[in-house]
C-alpha cells in the first residue's frame, strides 16, 4: 500500500509540474523586415530559390518562424526556441544585407558545404517538417544559386 501511495504522489507531482510549466511563456521569433531589406530583394533571389528557403531554412535562420502546434506545449517550445536562437546566431537571412563582404562569403561557403553534406535542415526538424526536406532537385537549385552568389561576392 505504501508503494502505491508513493507512486501516486510521484504521478501527481510529475503531472503538476508538466501543467505548471505550460504557463511559462517563450518569446516568439516574429518580426518584420524593413521594406527592401529582405534577403530575396537585396540578393535578387529567384522565386524558386526563395520558395525553398522559406520552407526549409527560414524557421530557424530568419526573424520569422512558422509556429506549429507543438510550439504551444512545454518543454517543446523551449527546445524550439533554443534551436531558433542558435540557428539565427549562425546565419540570419534577415540580417544578411548588413554582413560584411567577408562574412557574406563565409556564410555562402558554409551554406554550400552544408547542402553538399546534407547537414541542413537538421534531421530533428525534418521529423515534423517533411516539406522542408531538400530533395536532389532542391539541392541542385540551391547549389546553383549559392555558387553564383559566391562568384558575385568574389567579384565585388
Amino acid at each position: 500500500m505504501r508503494k502505491l501511495n508513493s507512486i501516486s504522489w510521484l504521478s501527481v507531482t510529475v503531472v503538476s509540474v508538466l501543467l505548471a510549466i505550460q504557463f511559462i511563456p517563450v518569446e516568439r521569433n516574429v518580426s518584420t523586415v524593413p521594406a527592401g531589406q529582405s534577403f530575396e530583394i537585396t540578393e535578387k533571389v529567384p522565386a524558386s530559390v526563395a520558395a525553398i528557403l522559406k520552407v526549409s531554412c527560414y524557421d530557424c535562420h530568419s526573424n520569422n518562424t512558422r509556429y506549429p502546434w507543438y510550439s504551444e506545449v512545454q518543454p517543446g517550445a523551449w527546445f524550439m526556441a533554443q534551436h531558433i536562437k542558435k540557428g539565427k546566431e549562425e546565419l540570419n537571412f534577415d540580417q544578411f544585407n548588413v554582413y560584411s563582404k567577408r562574412r557574406k562569403k563565409a556564410k555562402i561557403k558554409s551554406i554550400i558545404s552544408q547542402i553538399e553534406k546534407e547537414e541542413m535542415p537538421l534531421k530533428s526538424y525534418l521529423l515534423l517538417h517533411h516539406d522542408a526536406d531538400l530533395t536532389p532537385d532542391k539541392q541542385k537549385i540551391l547549389m546553383q544559386f549559392f555558387q553564383s552568389e559566391l562568384e558575385l561576392q568574389n567579384m565585388k
